[in-house]
């Protein structure tokens, strides 16, 4: 029976919009709606340089003036700051021992593509956990952080009370978090306090887990010190996604001695906290490395404290 290769099912132009809209289905993250995306950011992400300039216009502020016909209002200017992000150059390669399996399925491109997509959305999340770590390490995002951990008895430990009073740090503006997401350590002590409840998805089964009316999405990749968990709260839309175009984004290569073809997936993307710049203040290489991601000193808050639709919460479980 003749080999499958790699390159007799793989069709670049195919497969690069496959893994981009497939990663993007398999993504907790995109479902909740803390992830968004729009062709502006798409549009960035494919604009060149490092880092991408995303310019925003301040609140307006100041108050009232009467109207009179004696006086003419006083004009004030409408003030614009830049939020920065950096873009993100990932890519990763396989070889044909690795897809072996998925290379003798019925449909072997559709196969290796959900096998990719479901690769690089494992690696979303990781970086993003990266991301929030050097976030919420900035001095300036103190505003939007808490941690209860060191308090004794049930005033250090996640319940509807607690978790209520770290919402509350963004104030009037606390019904803009739509989404927790939490360790499943967290998740299994609130379900035994029965906190835990499920809606329907879109097939009428009740398998989407909210608490206080939230969608949890769980991750182990969340940090734990000691007895320390953290969960983070989101709005939606609190993380802007954007898709550029890696100059080779797919394609397939030959190790003639070794007689195994393999697969090279490369990404260019946005994969941003709204509001919070990153400052490009440690980086050793032309893209920042998840370790890089995790470094505080590489962000600055840009937002007031209540529009960065994000919030910290470190307890313990018990």
């Amino acid at each position: 029976m003749a080999k499958t290769k790699i390159s007799d099912v793989i069709v670049p132009s195919v497969f690069n919009d496959y893994v981009i809209e497939r990663t993007a289905e398999l993504s907790a993250l995109f479902q909740s709606g803390i992830v968004s995306t729009s062709p502006e950011l798409n549009r960035l992400a494919s604009a060149g340089g490092r880092l991408i300039n995303m310019p925003f216009w301040n609140d307006l502020d100041g108050d009232d003036e009467l109207l009179s016909d004696l006086q003419a209002l006083t004009p004030q200017k409408i003030d614009a700051e830049q939020d920065i992000a950096a873009l993100l150059m990932r890519g990763k390669a396989w070889s044909a021992n690795d897809l072996a399996k998925a290379l003798s399925g019925d449909d072997p491109m559709r196969a290796v593509a959900d096998l990719v997509a479901q690769y690089w959305n494992r690696r979303w999340q990781a970086t993003l956990i990266s991301t929030l770590t050097g976030v919420f390490g900035a001095a300036s995002m103190a505003g939007n952080d808490t941690d209860i951990s060191g308090q004794g008895g049930a005033d250090g430990i996640i319940g509807a009370g607690t978790t209520i009073d770290a919402l509350q740090l963004l104030g009037d503006a606390k019904d803009k978090l739509t989404a927790f997401a939490m360790h499943s350590a967290t998740q299994a002590k609130l379900a035994k306090d029965d906190l835990i409840d499920f809606k329907l998805d879109s097939e009428g089964r009740p398998t989407i887990p909210t608490y206080l009316g939230k969608r949890v999405i769980v991750d182990d990749g969340l940090p734990v010190a000691g007895n320390t968990y953290t969960t983070y709260a989101f709005g939606e839309g609190a993380i802007g996604y954007g898709e550029g175009g890696a100059p080779v984004p797919t394609e397939m290569d030959r190790d003639s001695l070794a007689g195994d073809d393999i697969l090279i997936n490369r990404r260019h993307f946005i994969l941003h906290p709204r509001g919070v710049a990153f400052q490009s203040a440690v980086v050793a290489d032309a893209s920042p490395s998840n370790a890089e991601l995790a470094n505080a000193n590489n962000w600055a808050r840009v937002y007031q404290n209540k529009n960065v639709r994000m919030i910290r919460f470190r307890h313990r479980n018990a």
